[in-house]
């Protein structure tokens, strides 16, 4: 290569640098900008799940030791005073109305429920399943419980067989015993059912009086 050559080069390379460096000053800010983003966004994360964990973890530690209570009645007290919010509250709530109705305050433990039932800061299934629960307590009206659950048993509701099984016993509480019945039947032959409550729903049918089939042979 001629000097010439090289010497356009050299200018050229030496222009390039020039602009190179001409827009790290101008634009330069903004990379640095970029990094102290990245990583105070890091930093950031990093501390708000050392909060979480940590308010987890007392969470945690204050439900244990209202567990530890050994009077139902200062129990329910205990869990329902943890402060708590989504899931966390859902199963704090769930806990407490157990132990009222543990200490046989059966009203407390559905308006727990009721109050749970409607609390939409709470995943839905939460809500349904202490719909659920507060059909289960004898102090709502036949009507009330039997509308709750017939709504719960629906296809494609997350909890329909329990529901169905809790359908089954308020509405033998009306005395329809062939209606009762029909509902165990729908749960006995389900395809989605549990092994359990398959034998829950068989050991009723027959206490009513219903012959199971024979089991299917080879």
């Amino acid at each position: 290569m001629s000097n010439p050559d090289s010497f356009i080069n050299e200018v050229t390379e030496e222009v390039r640098r020039e602009k190179l460096f001409g827009y790290l000053r101008r634009y330069g800010w903004i990379g640095v900008v970029c990094v102290l983003a990245l990583v105070g966004g890091a930093a950031w994360i990093e501390y708000s799940n050392v909060q979480a964990r940590n308010a987890a973890e007392a969470t945690g530690d204050a439900l244990l030791a209202a567990l530890e209570e050994d009077d139902p009645t200062a129990r329910a007290a205990a869990i329902a005073a943890v402060s708590t919010d989504g899931s966390a509250a859902a199963v704090t709530a769930l806990l407490t109305a157990s132990t009222q109705v543990e200490a046989g305050d059966v009203e407390g433990a559905a308006a727990t429920l009721d109050a749970l039932s409607i609390n939409q800061d709470v995943p839905e299934t939460y809500r349904e399943l202490a719909t659920i629960k507060a059909a289960m307590l004898p102090v709502a009206d036949t009507e009330t419980r039997l509308a709750s659950l017939e709504f719960l048993s629906q296809p494609g509701q997350p909890f329909r067989l329990l529901a169905l099984e809790q359908l089954a016993y308020v509405t033998l509480e009306t005395g329809d015993t062939e209606a009762a019945l029909a509902i165990l039947r729908q749960i006995e032959e389900d395809a989605a059912v549990s092994r359990g409550l398959r034998e829950r729903a068989q050991t009723l049918m027959v206490a009513l009086g219903e012959p199971l089939p024979e089991p299917a042979t080879e």
